[in-house]
């Protein structure tokens, strides 16, 4: 994508209608898999605004993803990851990644983790191209989550 001038910017509580705006198109493609709407969709972002650090990416001045995350004492989670669909495919999750593992580095952290749909099996080959390996599975409501993590 050379020629871009990408930005990250912490996100504010002025930022929570254009986060779910974000979210609900990015998540929009999997509510006929799993037969409802996918936990991301459902959150309150004006009170994780406030409580996750979530950074969002422009591509020259324009808000193409977002990442949420949370600090724990060993690893950063992953909390939602969520690129806006015409521009799917072109590279963005996987900057969005690499700041992940860049801010869990900065913050002494000795890992990445995160979890996703059992369904979404996409989003699981794309965490394992990058370095994500399975930790475990677990009954959520009709199907079940991946919990998936790697070393930074």
């Amino acid at each position: 994508m050379p020629g871009h001038k990408y930005l990250f910017r912490r996100a504010t509580a002025e930022d929570a209608d254009v986060i779910r705006e974000l979210v609900h198109a990015a998540y929009a493609k999997w509510v006929n898999l799993i037969r409802r709407e996918p936990l991301p969709t459902r959150t309150d972002y004006d009170q994780a605004v406030v409580a996750h650090q979530i950074d969002l990416l422009y591509d020259d001045d324009h808000l193409v993803a977002l990442i949420e995350m949370i600090p724990a004492v060993d690893h950063l989670l992953i909390e939602n990851v969520a690129v806006r669909p015409s521009v799917q495919g072109a590279g963005y999750g996987r900057l969005l990644m690499r700041h992940a593992d860049l801010l869990a580095q900065s913050m002494a952290l000795r890992g990445v983790c995160l979890y996703t749909n059992a369904k979404f099996t996409e989003n699981i080959r794309f965490y394992r191209r990058l370095g994500f390996r399975v930790d475990r599975e677990e009954p959520f409501l009709d199907g079940s989550l991946v919990h998936m993590s790697k070393a930074v």
